[in-house]
């Protein structure tokens, strides 16, 4: 019991309200006075007791008359009060209870619609909208206009002594709730009102959804494909559907006022109002003409059912079907059929009927073209005779399941035999064939699937192990670019002649053979830094001719066919002339030091995709170049895999399986594709597919000014120059090498330690920037947009072992590129371009 409720009971139990004095009932004060009554009757008695006694002289027994006296009255008024006290405590507290155990929300209100009493419930109710109290319960109906007007009108008539109620909507944030309020005046409790609260929104939600279900049962009858109608003894309707009225050519209301035998053209004349031929039973089931809009006649079938009802009447039940509609069905049907027979002969996928005994009844050419067998040889064998023994007995157990009515079964993948001892593998699914014992079996040829699943994996890895080549070749091009500097710098002080001389040549060749490998990982990976300009594919040819004739050695002919006219294309003629190395020295070893090599050129377009080797060739127009051998071919089982790094089939130390790796990688980041045709024993051609530049690469390679030669420009300066760089050794050996060219460098571990450098030059200002890309916490970009915002005109070099493209979005006016590893002479080159322009 609540504190407020439990106060309730003690400002009632002494009939006083905090409120409002309250009217106490009449029948209080008459019990008191009957009470005081009868004291003061008994007090009189005593009296005359005590003087007639004293008359006779008996006083003695007067003195114990007057204490039973004295005693009964005191008893007489204790036991009165405390028992009238204890039973309307108990009235009181049962009342409250009763309130506290009511379903909705109680609130009791004086004339001044202060809360007297309220239970728990109108506690949870007012949770989240405002203190308890009469205030608080309007404004459960604030945000509704109309239901706070139909509230404040049942509390005027609650206060003018009349009992009401009505369900009112209330909406709270996003909270929607019906809410039924009743207001009853007190009896003899003048302006009191009980309030009862209870929340009804589960019953109109109910009420909404068997509306709206009713709503589409009615749409759903009135739309449906047949007709509905039920007419009375009177063979009146009663009830019609809007699709029956539509084929009577009337609507609904004039329909109910027209009997059944209206619209039949031949109404059984023996036959009650309500039947459909004569001496119809309980259940007629009839075909039958009736009328139509218009005198148009129709022939229908009509299913009745006739209930007879306690009281006598009846009412029918019937359903009609316009078998007008139903033959252009059977028609529809029979073309359908047709077409059917013609889709199973012509189907894309293998199907066969199975029939209960296992034995194939009917195949189509499609199955048996996958199993390279004649249709004739198939039909009427075993279908068990077709599965390889591993699957064997779980794909006849689920025909024969299927054909029993059981469940369909999913899927399945199996494997059949096919005529020339080979397998195929395909996805079978049965489905039970109408109620006969017969299965129709369906089959998906796998073979192109597996193929593509294998080369989708194989791509996914080629991609992963991309990833890989190209994260290991950033990290270690950032070592190879300290290597190579720290020896730029001893070679400054030791000239040839030093005896260390030979010992740093010798660091610094291997390093550059690292750094060659280097850029064969980033071309797998595709990550590698182009600078493609418009060339044509004969040129770089003419200018390789020589230093190939050298590589494949004076046993093998080499014969260069150049075709006329030829496409330019834009390409890095660096990498171009490293893809055609490769794939001479590649022809080489197949031809083992004898053969003949021939590389051609000619102009190849497509009107329709080409099917290559691992990919398809788009429309378009190309430049081809075919690198044919006559070595010892490439094997079936390799054709798939000779693009993988790291795959070959030389001898442990004869190569590191990058070569055609790096070919692959090249050709594809210059938008190009490679073909691989061989045969064993015969040779290979390999065919790369170049894109014709288009006329405005054409045109903007005719206004490329030819570079200024930096062999012998002075590349000293005395310029203000940021390095950022957060590997150490990059780092000191990029300062010491500008400081040695006469700049100013600046060197800074990270883009932080960068910018507190700037805020402590005052009015000095940098004349250049050059920062690595990949650095911890902030990056090369990120610290060159922070230092653009002072200094807008800042020229800023990017190094970085990862490819230009990653910086595409981040370069602009201003902003140079230089890959890693660089010498010394590159890098002073690179600054001295960059400050001079």
């Amino acid at each position: 019991m609540s504190l407020d409720n439990r106060e309730f009971i003690a400002r009632h139990h002494k009939g006083v309200n905090q409120t409002q004095p309250a009217q106490k009932p009449t029948r209080k004060w008459s019990l008191n006075s009957v009470l005081i009554v009868l004291l003061l009757s008994m007090y009189f008695a005593f009296l005359l007791f005590v003087f007639s006694m004293a008359h006779r002289g008996e006083f003695s027994n007067v003195y114990a008359a007057l204490v039973v006296a004295v005693c009964g009255s005191l008893g007489l008024v204790i036991y009165h009060f405390f028992y009238l006290h204890a039973s309307r405590e108990k009235r009181l507290e049962l009342l409250i209870e009763v309130l506290e155990g009511s379903r909705g929300a109680r609130l009791i209100t004086d004339s001044a619609d202060n809360m007297v009493f309220a239970n728990q419930k109108f506690y949870d109710l007012c949770e989240g909208v405002g203190k308890p109290n009469y205030k608080t319960l309007i404004a459960l109906f604030q945000n509704n206009e109309e239901a706070l007007s139909h509230f404040n009108l049942l509390a005027d008539q609650a206060h003018r002594g009349l009992n009401d109620s009505i369900e009112l909507f209330s909406k709270l944030d996003d909270r929607e709730c019906w809410y039924a309020v009743a207001a009853q005046p007190v009896s003899g409790w003048a302006g009191y009102i009980h309030w009862r609260i209870d929340d009804v929104t589960q019953k109109y939600t109910v009420d909404r959804a068997i509306r709206d279900e009713r709503e589409k049962l009615i749409d759903f009858t009135d739309n449906a494909p047949v007709g509905f109608f039920s007419v009375n003894e009177e063979g009146r309707f009663v009830f019609a559907n809007a699709t029956f009225a539509r084929w009577m050519g009337q609507d609904l209301d004039t329909l109910m006022a027209t009997k059944l035998h209206t619209y039949l053209t031949e109404p059984p004349e023996a036959g009650r109002p309500y039947d459909l031929i004569e001496n119809g039973g309980a259940r007629q089931v009839v075909e039958i003409r009736m009328k139509g809009p218009a005198g148009r006649t129709f022939l229908a079938a009509v299913n009745q059912a006739i209930v007879y009802e306690a009281d006598g009447q009846v009412r029918t039940r019937a359903v009609v079907h316009d078998l007008t509609t139903e033959r252009e069905m059977r028609q529809a049907l029979q073309a359908s059929e047709d077409r059917f027979q013609r889709f199973f002969e012509e189907a894309p996928l293998g199907i066969i009927m199975v029939d209960e005994n296992g034995m194939i009844k009917d195949c189509n050419s499609e199955f048996a073209n996958m199993l390279g067998c004649p249709m004739d040889q198939l039909e009427g064998i075993s279908f068990a005779e077709l599965i390889q023994s591993e699957n064997r007995d779980i794909v006849i157990s689920t025909i024969k399941s299927i054909g029993q009515g059981q469940a369909t079964a999913t899927p399945m993948e199996i494997s059949l035999a096919r005529c020339n001892a080979e397998q195929t593998d395909a996805q079978m699914h049965a489905r039970r064939y109408r109620e006969s014992g017969s299965v129709v079996v369906h089959f998906i040829d796998l073979r192109q699937q597996k193929a593509l699943e294998a080369q989708f994996v194989q791509s996914q890895k080629m991609q992963a192990v991309g990833q890989l080549a190209g994260g290991i070749a950033h990290d270690f091009n950032n070592l190879l670019t300290a290597i190579i500097g720290f020896c730029d710098l001893l070679l400054l002080r030791h000239k040839p002649g030093d005896p260390s001389f030979g010992d740093i040549m010798q660091i610094k060749q291997n390093s550059n053979r690292a750094a060659n490998l280097v850029r064969q990982l980033l071309a797998f990976s595709r990550q590698q830094t182009l600078r493609p300009k418009v060339q044509d594919v004969t040129d770089i040819l003419t200018e390789l001719s020589h230093l190939l004739r050298r590589l494949i050695g004076a046993g093998i002919d080499l014969e260069m066919v150049h075709g006329s006219g030829l496409n330019l294309v834009k390409v890095d003629g660096g990498q171009m002339e490293q893809v055609l190395i490769n794939l001479a020295v590649n022809a080489r070893d197949a031809m083992d030091g004898s053969g003949k090599l021939v590389i051609s050129t000619h102009n190849f377009t497509n009107r329709k995709p080409k099917e290559l080797i691992t990919e398809t060739l788009p429309p378009g127009h190309w430049t081809a170049i075919d690198v044919v051998d006559t070595g010892c071919g490439i094997p079936k089982e390799n054709m798939v895999r000779i693009f993988e790094p790291f795959f070959t089939t030389k001898e442990v130390g004869q190569g590191t399986g990058l070569g055609l790796a790096t070919v692959y990688g090249i050709i594809r980041q210059t938008d190009g594709f490679l073909d691989v045709i061989s045969t064993p024993g015969q040779g290979t051609t390999f065919t790369i597919y170049l894109p014709r530049a288009t006329e405005i690469e054409e045109d903007d390679s005719e206004d490329e000014a030819v570079p200024e030669d930096m062999t012998t420009k002075d590349l000293t300066g005395t310029e203000r120059i940021l390095l950022v760089e957060d590997e150490d050794a990059v780092r000191t050996f990029g300062q010491r090498a500008l400081t040695n060219k006469g700049y100013v460098v600046l060197a800074a571990d990270s883009g932080e330690s960068a910018l507190k450098l700037m805020e402590q030059q005052d009015d000095k200002h940098i004349d250049l920037l050059v920062t690595d890309v990949v650095m911890p916490v902030m990056d090369g970009p990120t610290l060159a947009q922070r230092m653009r915002q002072t200094s807008p005109k800042l020229r800023i070099i990017f190094m970085s072992g990862y490819t230009e493209d990653r910086l595409k979005d981040h370069m602009g006016e201003g902003i140079y590129f230089l890959p890693k590893p660089f010498t010394l002479k590159q890098l002073a080159e690179k600054v001295k371009e960059v400050l001079g322009s």
